[in-house]
């Protein structure tokens, strides 16, 4: 059962990524927006980039370093099953299609705790394992996960990574993000296949 929840999250995650030749035009805003003075509760960092991403109410804050080739994010998302979901985001360097993709993921394991980690889309049937640094592509570090709640607005998951980004490869990437009600098994379970789910993909300019 476990790998068809892993092969169904697969299958959905090829169709977003496929369709990414449809790249939504979408906020992305300079130190002078309201993203500059976010404060997130437990890092306190600011970031002086983000975008506003056009589906599953999710915003994608960042801090690109071009001399290091380096890209330090904060992804958003509301936490979606009533606390029981997972997020995601992930960037794919080489294509529009999932594999290659890497993402990092956040959920609450069954030991209660908020977990995240990176993971290689290297197939249409992945793991959704964490993966060793050994296998990373694109180097990923820091990865974390809060939850945040801001006052009249439903509880979000926070994501921190920071992408040593491909060399040669500029700073525009696709990118993908998504969210789960539910997770099985400590596994994230498929996500719904139509509205915004289907359509959470597009392309980001980091150095915007």
């Amino acid at each position: 059962m476990a790998a068809s929840r892993r092969l169904m999250v697969s299958l959905l995650l090829v169709a977003a990524m496929a369709s990414s030749s449809f790249s939504p035009s979408y906020a992305q805003s300079s130190s002078s927006s309201s993203c500059a003075s976010y404060t997130f509760s437990t890092s306190n960092q600011l970031y002086g980039s983000c975008a506003t991403l056009p589906r599953l109410g999710a915003t994608l804050h960042y801090n690109y370093t071009a001399a290091a080739n380096t890209v330090a994010v904060a992804f958003r998302a509301p936490q979606p099953g009533g606390g029981k979901g997972w997020v995601a985001w992930g960037l794919n360097p080489s294509g529009s299609g999932m594999v290659g993709t890497q993402a990092v993921v956040a959920f609450h394991h069954s030991n209660g705790s908020l977990v995240a980690y990176p993971t290689v889309l290297d197939s249409y049937a992945p793991s959704m394992a964490p993966a060793a640094a050994k296998d990373l592509a694109i180097p990923v570090s820091g990865v974390s996960a809060e939850e945040h709640a801001a006052a009249g607005k439903a509880k979000e998951v926070v994501v921190y990574a920071t992408v040593a980004l491909p060399a040669g490869k500029g700073s525009k990437f696709n990118h993908v993000w998504q969210q789960g009600s539910s997770v099985s098994g400590d596994v994230p379970a498929a996500h719904p296949t139509s509205g915004d789910n289907v359509l959470s993909v597009g392309s980001i300019d980091f150095s915007k």
